[in-house]
């Protein structure tokens, strides 16, 4: 019996940017483990977070129909009753082809962490040799305050990730596939109703959204005044 060809849900846009921001964070880490003399990649793959971040949240207004946050945030019921038919014995409830209600939350507030440490690292500074591009634009005790908050917020990205991660791998034990369609773009047509794929990936608008946040950093990293301690 020849198996079905899987529907497409996924657009390349959106896996491009999740692997990518992995990447992302990965490089933030690692060049802040590495020292003072790798700020500079450190600062790079900052730059790098907050421009895929940035991405996504305009592709969750303006992409294809399971990027869209309108297909798959919901309300506080919807994600209670989810919550509750997880549970052995739970009631049944339908989640959808996309993101689940509880995974929506995931999502956003993963989003919403990487904007804050991305933005606020632009504004920090080491107290020895190194600032962030837009130190020049604030006071020393805004850059304190700003650095403060960039350390901060990466302990808690780091409880984010770690329950995301166990997140995926739970609902790979129960044999819910979530990793191959994030590279693939496709899930089993048995679980895709030929309505719910989509036709490809708008790689045109996806285009022309990145040229625009990759532009408008640019210009502002262009515009701040020298970042320097001295």
């Amino acid at each position: 019996m020849k198996i079905p060809a899987g529907r497409l849900v996924w657009d390349l846009p959106l896996r491009a940017c999740h692997w990518l921001l992995v990447a992302g964070v990965f490089g933030c880490w690692i060049t802040q483990q590495l020292g003072p003399s790798w700020f500079d990649w450190h600062v790079r793959s900052g730059c790098a977070v907050l421009v895929l971040a940035a991405f996504r949240i305009l592709w969750g207004l303006f992409g294809t129909r399971h990027a869209r946050f309108a297909s798959f945030v919901r309300g506080p019921k919807t994600v209670w009753a989810y919550v509750r038919a997880q549970i052995p014995g739970g009631p049944a409830v339908t989640s959808g082809v996309g993101h689940n209600p509880l995974g929506a939350l995931g999502v956003l507030s993963l989003l919403g962490l990487l904007l804050l440490q991305a933005v606020t690292g632009l504004f920090g500074t080491d107290d020895i040799d190194n600032a962030g591009p837009l130190f020049g634009w604030v006071s020393d005790s805004t850059s304190h305050l700003l650095t403060t908050v960039h350390r901060r917020t990466f302990s808690v990205l780091e409880v984010f990730i770690a329950v995301h991660v166990l997140a995926v791998l739970w609902h790979q034990m129960r044999g819910h596939d979530l990793i191959r369609p994030m590279w693939t773009g496709r899930k089993p047509a048995a679980d895709v109703p030929a309505p719910e794929a989509i036709a490809g990936s708008k790689l045109l608008r996806a285009s022309l959204l990145l040229a625009a946040v990759v532009a408008i950093l640019s210009w502002i990293l262009w515009a701040a005044p020298p970042a320097s301690l001295y």
